[in-house]
C-alpha cells in the first residue's frame, strides 16, 4: 500500500506528458520533450527556465549560421569546410557543457576581441563564443534545473543588456575603409531592407527579459536596472 502514492504520481505525470500534441516547427522539428523521472524533482518554473534556455541557444545557433552565410570569409579563416560545419563546431560543447573547457574563457575579452581592427581570426567565432559563454554563465553554467537550483534574475537581465550592446556594435563597427566588419542587416536590390538579424536578436533579448521577470517573481529579488557603455563595450557583470 505504501507504494500506491508514488504509482499514482508517476501515472499522472505520464498522462500529463502525453495529453497534448507537440508544436511542429517550420523546419519539421518537434519541440516535445520526452518524460523523465527527473521531471518529478522540478517545479513549473524550473521547466520554464530550461525551455527558455533552449530557445536562447536555438536563436544563437540560427544567428551564427546566418552570419556565416553572409560572411563566408570568416568560416574559411577558421579552416572550416562550410558555414554549417563552423556553426556545429561552436555549439558541440553544449551537449557536455560541464566538461567543456570553453565555459572557463573570459567572455568579455572574447566579445571585445571580435571587433579589434588588427584581429585576423574568425570574427564570428569570437563573437558567438563570447555570447554563448556569457549566456551559459547567466544560467550558472547549468543545463538542467531542479527545485533547489538557484538562477539569478539580475544575471539574465544583464545578459539581455549586454546582447543589446553587441547588436549596436554589429551594426556600427567598421574598418578603416568605412566597411562594416561583419555584414548583417542590409538593403537588398530594389531598396528592400533585410532585417532578419534584427528580428532574431530582438527575439533573443525578448526571451531574456521575459525569463528575468519570471525568475524575479519567483525569487522576490528585484532587478537593478542598468545600461551598457556602448562605445567602450564595458559590459554588465554576469
Amino acid at each position: 500500500m505504501s507504494r500506491t502514492p508514488l504509482v499514482v504520481i508517476f501515472a499522472a505525470a505520464l498522462l500529463i506528458a502525453c495529453s497534448s500534441p507537440s508544436i511542429q516547427r517550420k523546419d519539421g522539428a518537434s519541440s516535445a520533450r520526452a518524460f523523465s523521472m527527473k521531471e518529478l524533482a522540478k517545479s513549473d518554473v524550473d521547466s520554464v527556465i530550461e525551455i527558455h534556455q533552449q530557445e536562447i541557444l536555438a536563436v544563437l545557433k540560427t544567428l551564427t549560421l546566418k552570419l556565416y552565410r553572409r560572411n563566408p570569409g570568416e568560416w574559411r579563416k577558421g579552416g572550416q569546410p562550410s558555414a554549417e560545419a563552423a556553426t556545429a563546431a561552436l555549439f558541440d560543447p553544449v551537449a557536455d557543457w560541464q566538461q567543456a573547457s570553453l565555459k572557463d574563457i573570459q567572455w568579455e575579452n572574447t566579445l571585445r576581441e571580435a571587433w579589434r581592427a588588427d584581429f585576423s581570426g574568425d570574427r564570428i567565432h569570437a563573437l558567438i563564443k563570447g555570447l554563448l559563454v556569457m549566456h551559459m554563465a547567466a544560467f550558472n553554467h547549468q543545463t538542467e534545473f531542479f527545485l533547489l537550483s538557484e538562477v539569478d534574475a539580475q544575471k539574465i537581465y544583464n545578459a539581455a543588456r549586454n546582447t543589446e550592446a553587441v547588436v549596436w556594435k554589429l551594426s556600427n563597427a567598421r574598418n578603416e575603409r568605412g566597411e562594416v566588419l561583419l555584414v548583417s542587416n542590409s538593403m537588398e536590390a530594389g531598396g528592400t531592407a533585410n532585417l532578419s538579424f534584427e528580428r532574431e536578436f530582438g527575439k533573443l533579448i525578448g526571451i531574456e527579459d521575459t525569463l528575468a521577470r519570471i525568475v524575479e517573481d519567483k525569487s522576490n529579488r528585484a532587478i537593478r536596472f542598468g545600461v551598457v557603455n556602448l562605445a567602450s563595450m564595458i559590459f554588465l557583470p554576469i
